[in-house]
């Protein structure tokens, strides 16, 4: 089927269509909306892109994405430097510093153990927890990843491995969320919640 769009811009569309979750439709949009906005604008969201894959790296110590030689919080001597908090991804260490209420540090693995993805131990950062662990210093982690069979997985075999080092390894409780039903739970979030009960 002929494009009846110039290739300049169909090139635009199909490299916004590379990201998550954006379907060709979205694309085009964005395209389009890139196009109608002011050279200066359009040259300062290419120069922020260029600029954020030049200067973010991984955080030496807990593999964070930042642009410092070392992450604010592993530079930050208020917090429990020992407690660890694994998480699968940059993301969650923002969804957890939403709360306000962990005070320890973390450790981004970059992923999840998923031998159906090929996604094998090795491909994640998981020497660079041990060499933070040999260390020592470190009393507790604690496995804050999602509850799936990748995450469950993941939590399961780092349990294992750090076993040996005598450090406390703690999961995140998973149940009910706040201000839910139990009539519109489903079975295993309601198995999970009676799994993890707490004394009143």
């Amino acid at each position: 089927m002929p494009s009846y769009n110039a290739l300049p811009l169909e090139l635009l569309a199909e490299e916004f269509a590379k990201l998550p979750s954006i379907g060709m439709k979205t694309a085009q949009r964005l395209a389009y909306y890139i196009i109608s906005q002011p050279e200066e604008d359009v040259q300062a969201f290419a120069d922020a892109l260029v600029s954020a894959k030049k200067k973010i790296h991984p955080c030496p110590c807990c593999q964070n994405l930042t642009d410092l030689e070392l992450c604010s919080i592993c530079a930050d001597d208020t917090r429990d430097h020992s407690i660890i908090c694994v998480v699968e991804g940059p993301k969650d260490v923002s969804a957890l510093e939403r709360t306000g209420e962990y005070t320890g540090v973390y450790h981004v693995l970059h992923g999840l153990i998923s031998p159906i993805d090929g996604i094998m131990p090795d491909k994640l950062r998981i020497r660079e927890l041990l060499a933070r662990l040999q260390k020592g210093g470190v009393q507790e982690v604690i496995m804050a990843t999602n509850p799936t069979a990748e995450g469950d997985a993941t939590a399961m075999y780092l349990a294992q491995l750090l076993e040996p080092l005598g450090v406390k390894v703690t999961r995140l409780a998973f149940g009910l969320p706040v201000g839910g039903m139990l009539e519109y739970a489903d079975d295993v979030t309601l198995f999970k919640a009676l799994e993890n009960r707490t004394a009143m």
